[in-house]
């Protein structure tokens, strides 16, 4: 299994715009990191967001470049969510995954799944950003790789 980590693109500052939509900046490196992964053959048939408006928006795009996946908002995804919760919930999942959020969340679920302590620095995330696990038939993650949008 596969598990696609993305932190949401850049949005406009709380003090701009509380609901924090995505900037034009957001959007573009929102899509071409979309294009670039899909293009090479990133396709995972779920993409689940925490429902704030910057990470909806992020899965919006990506459900433009893959438009036969499953995107719906689910609880536990939130910027200081417990990891255990996803890192729980993971254990059952079969198919690739990408889940869209935010940090510190991702960051810890990252640190929770590769080396057990979620309080680990071991991933440094991006706004727009991919980080790319994989889960071995024993069970142990590992991390196959990752991109920001600067890399493109």
């Amino acid at each position: 299994m596969r598990l696609y980590l993305v932190q949401h693109a850049e949005a406009r500052p709380e003090d701009e715009d509380p609901a924090r939509p995505l900037t034009e900046k957001g959007w573009q490196d929102a899509r071409r990191v979309a294009r670039h992964l899909a293009g090479r053959g990133v396709r995972p048939p779920r993409l689940v967001h925490s429902g704030r408006l910057r990470a909806r928006q992020t899965a919006d795009v990506w459900a433009e470049v893959l438009p036969a996946a499953e995107v719906a908002a689910a609880p536990g995804l939130d910027p200081n969510a417990d990891p255990l919760i996803w890192a729980e919930r993971l254990e059952a999942e079969r198919d690739d995954l990408m889940l869209i959020g935010h940090l510190p969340h991702l960051r810890r679920l990252a640190a929770r799944l590769l080396c057990g302590d979620a309080e680990k620095g071991v991933v440094a995330f991006r706004n727009a950003g991919v980080v790319c696990l994989e889960r071995d038939a024993a069970g142990h993650w590992s991390l196959q790789w990752a991109i920001v949008p600067e890399m493109i």
